[in-house]
């Protein structure tokens, strides 16, 4: 049976700090990119819409992809660290999937949305009549915020349990088979 290396306290309370304020950054992030979308998609006005989206563009991927991966690191290193493990309790099972699944989606289909909508920002503002958002770029700023906040409640609920049950020997097996060896 291997032996994990637990983290000291100091050290998983340092290491469990820089998990919760990445999470809080990713989150906050993620509300202020959806703040930007719905005053762009909700305003009459072109020129507020336009720098509104092109301000997604300025500040969403990047930092959101970032405050991501130190999210995923640390818990990484908090799961291997400590007694839940990374692939022993549901609900952390649950919780770094998420968390690598939200950073491709971020890496590999936000990215070329908000870049496709930060260009039609800049024609809107040059006074392009066609240039119109598209409505799909809501859907990313409802469905972040509530995957991050179902992870926060994983966190403190810890629901489900133990993927598996840990095997223990039953006592009187054990005397069989050593009986069994000595024959």
């Amino acid at each position: 049976m291997a032996t994990t290396r637990k983290l000291s306290g100091r050290a998983r309370k340092a290491v469990l700090l820089v998990h919760v304020l990445s999470a809080a950054a990713w989150l906050g992030i993620d509300l202020a990119l959806g703040i930007l979308v719905v005053i762009a998609l909700s305003t009459e006005d072109a020129g507020t819409a336009g720098v509104a989206i092109q301000a997604v563009d300025l500040f969403a991927i990047w930092p959101m992809f970032g405050a991501s991966v130190v999210c995923m690191i640390s818990g990484v290193v908090l799961g291997v660290g400590s007694k839940y493990g990374l692939i022993r309790y549901w609900w952390v099972a649950i919780k770094l999937v998420l968390n690598v699944g939200m950073s491709l989606l971020i890496a590999f289909a936000l990215r070329p949305g908000v870049a496709e909508a930060a260009r039609i920002g800049e024609r809107m503002l040059a006074g392009d009549p066609s240039a119109v958002i598209p409505a799909d770029i809501l859907h990313p700023v409802v469905v972040a915020p509530t995957l991050l906040l179902f992870a926060y409640v994983l966190s403190v609920f810890k629901p489900w349990g133990r993927i598996r049950k840990p095997v223990q020997p039953v006592k009187g097996q054990r005397r069989d088979l050593v009986g069994a060896a000595q024959l």
